[in-house]
């Protein structure tokens, strides 16, 4: 066994600043009521000494971890292979990391995960949660709610229409009603006229937010065009099939995400249907290792993913630093963070 240095200490700091120790532990800590001078001598000490902060101790005095979970309420295999929670863990990632808190990944795959996660959040580990892709009916609301932990959800919760009252409810989302509108009216502009739907799964409230962008446009929707699908590439095909199946005669198709559209487009290149001479196909995300990458280049709606992730995890952090209601960026009830609904923008490519 090699001995390894031991670690600098509160006292060693405090000895080469030439100040108390109680001084150093306020400067280290992020207190108030030291004079500058002091301030500079302590970093100095600490930059010189190589001196870390014990975090166990730190917590005791701050209160804070340092710390965030992130609950993603899909299995592993869905968020390992689809592009757009790598988009959004990205910007979660730089914001955290621009403020020196950690990102804990949580995911739910079964019952005995969302048990898991509940006693995780509840025991004091972190500092907040920032939670996306609830489906309708989740458990994780309502462990969060139970374990305190304060949250910021990814996307519009189902509650947060008014069903459940909540007020305190804080979220990040896109304009996915009028994203899907502006899609729906691009297609119609082409003089398309069979315009079919592939949704997302119904119980997630963006795939409900698009399908009724879809029907503000094509008020007399034929029903057979509309096909209920899960925001993967294999239910983008099995969709396109099934819309095929029923209207062979179909001119154009809005998928409710790239990853859906790029199966319908591989449907369509099997069956011999030339995109977009014989069918136009608009997608929603803008995410470019799909869109760019398509066979031909995608049409899509693009919403900044990276952006809701980054702006998420400053919403949690400005609640937690209880920052006062003048401050940039409005504030709902007692200083909570109001939510954020992102703009989004029609992408023309070759597609549509």
């Amino acid at each position: 066994m090699t001995e390894t240095a031991s670690r600098p200490t509160l006292e060693a700091v405090a000895a080469r600043a030439g100040v108390s120790r109680a001084t150093v532990s306020r400067v280290v800590n992020g207190g108030e009521g030291v004079r500058e001078p002091l301030v500079e001598r302590v970093r100095k000490a600490v930059e010189e000494l190589g001196y870390v902060p014990n975090q166990a101790a730190r917590s005791l005095v701050t209160r804070r971890h340092d710390a965030v979970a992130v609950v993603i309420a899909e299995p592993e295999t869905r968020v390992f292979a689809d592009p757009f929670f790598a988009l959004q863990l990205r910007g979660i990632s730089k914001e955290l990391t621009a403020h020196d808190s950690q990102l804990v990944l949580l995911l739910t795959e079964g019952p005995e995960d969302y048990a898991r996660v509940g006693r995780y959040l509840a025991g004091g580990h972190v500092d907040g949660a920032l939670v996306f892709s609830l489906h309708l009916d989740d458990p994780l609301p309502a462990l969060i709610q139970g374990a305190g932990v304060p949250t910021v959800f990814g996307g519009r919760p189902g509650w947060a229409d008014g069903t459940r009252g909540d007020a305190t409810t804080v979220y990040v989302d896109s304009d996915n009603r009028g994203g899907a509108r502006d899609a729906v009216r691009h297609l119609v502009g082409l003089g398309r006229t069979r315009i079919a739907h592939i949704t997302g799964p119904l119980d997630q409230t963006s795939a409900v937010d698009r399908l009724d962008g879809f029907r503000d446009v094509m008020v007399d929707a034929d029903p057979r065009l509309i096909v209920e699908g899960d925001f993967t590439p294999a239910g983008g095909e099995r969709a396109m099939r099934e819309l095929l199946g029923r209207c062979p005669e179909l001119d154009a198709v809005f998928a409710a995400n790239d990853v859906s559209a790029s199966g319908a487009l591989r449907v369509l290149r099997e069956l011999g249907r030339r995109v977009p001479e014989d069918v136009a196909v608009v997608g929603f995300d803008d995410m470019l290792p799909v869109a760019e990458q398509s066979d031909p280049p995608l049409t899509t709606v693009r919403q900044d993913i990276e952006e809701m992730g980054r702006l998420m995890a400053r919403l949690l952090l400005r609640g937690l630093e209880r920052r006062a209601p003048d401050e940039p960026g409005d504030q709902g009830p007692a200083g909570t963070p109001s939510s954020v609904v992102l703009p989004t923008t029609l992408v023309r490519r070759a597609s549509a």
